[in-house]
């Protein structure tokens, strides 16, 4: 995306803003009840250049992430990727613990397992997951020995944290997985992801399903027989999907005019524009972003 969408009509805070006296990559924050001094950001719409996860112990704010509601629930577990946009209704604090960390830790683990789990690809654009008890004595067990090994002076403390954050990714991802979609990983379902992750990448600039099977270095036939397979969708509809996905969020939370928008993602004809998403939301882009604001007021 542009510089003027990404970072001005939707700023984005990176994480030295958010921890600008902490570790550079890597935080594990107890909420006790106090806002941060940063409320005023989490107010507007905004996106975040880190990962988060969230265990709530005490808390019902309500929140968005992109244009889905969120009641804050000490039954969840709550996580957001980098390209989400979030806003929260009211700066209500939460107990609970935060723990946070950019992708240049990722990179810095050189470890292709723990960069491609679900619960940190996000391919459904997920933000909770329901725990049951069993589920929430496990990770409430992880985190209390994160926040012990944090206040001890210890040898090897970074190196013990960053394991019990792996396990705890892996346990996540597989709630990820029974709750979102449990598909198989085989290398179909990797030629699913390579795909997923070249829209992401791509979608403003790329609409046709040829454009990225030449990326992949397959034909076109290929891509739409192992996409169809593997998700139940074409690949067409996925790049479709991930524009719809864009164009809401620009809609629910900048001031940008239907022709703006229609620059911004990469269609020529604002008419064209119109007709494409009405296809999907059965509203025009107008009727949406009127109806959203007002489930939001």
């Amino acid at each position: 995306m542009s510089l003027s969408v990404k970072d001005h009509i939707i700023p984005q805070y990176s994480f030295q803003e958010m921890f600008p006296t902490g570790n550079s990559m890597f935080e594990l924050v107890e909420a006790k009840g106090q806002f941060s001094r940063h409320k005023s950001m989490f107010l507007t719409p905004h996106r975040r250049n880190y990962y988060q996860l969230a265990l709530v112990n005490e808390g019902n704010s309500r929140h968005w992430v992109d244009a889905t509601l969120y009641n804050l629930s000490p039954d969840s577990f709550y996580f957001s990727t980098p390209q989400q946009v979030h806003i929260k209704e009211q700066a209500k604090p939460f107990l609970g613990i935060n723990i946070c960390f950019t992708q240049d830790f990722l990179d810095l683990e050189n470890n292709p397992l723990l960069k491609n789990l679900p619960i940190i690809t996000n391919p459904h654009n997920g933000h909770e997951l329901k725990l049951q008890a069993a589920d929430r004595d496990f990770i409430t067990q992880i985190i209390n020995l994160m926040l012990k090994e944090k206040h001890q002076h210890q040898n090897w403390k970074n190196a013990a944290l960053h394991a019990y954050l792996h396990n705890l990714l892996i346990y996540l991802s597989r709630l990820y997985e029974q709750q979102f979609a449990a598909i198989e990983q085989n290398n179909d379902h990797l030629l699913l992801r390579k795909f997923t992750e070249l829209i992401n990448d791509h979608y403003l600039r790329l609409h046709e399903v040829a454009a990225y099977a030449r990326l992949l270095h397959i034909s076109a036939g290929h891509l739409t027989a192992v996409v169809k397979a593997q998700s139940g969708k074409t690949p067409i509809r996925h790049i479709h999907e991930r524009l719809v996905v864009e164009a809401k969020r620009l809609l629910f939370h900048t001031e940008l005019s239907i022709k703006e928008i229609t620059y911004e993602l990469g269609f020529e004809d604002d008419a064209y524009f119109n007709r494409f998403f009405k296809r999907f939301e059965k509203s025009t882009p107008t009727a949406y972003r009127q109806a959203i604001r007002e489930i939001y007021r």
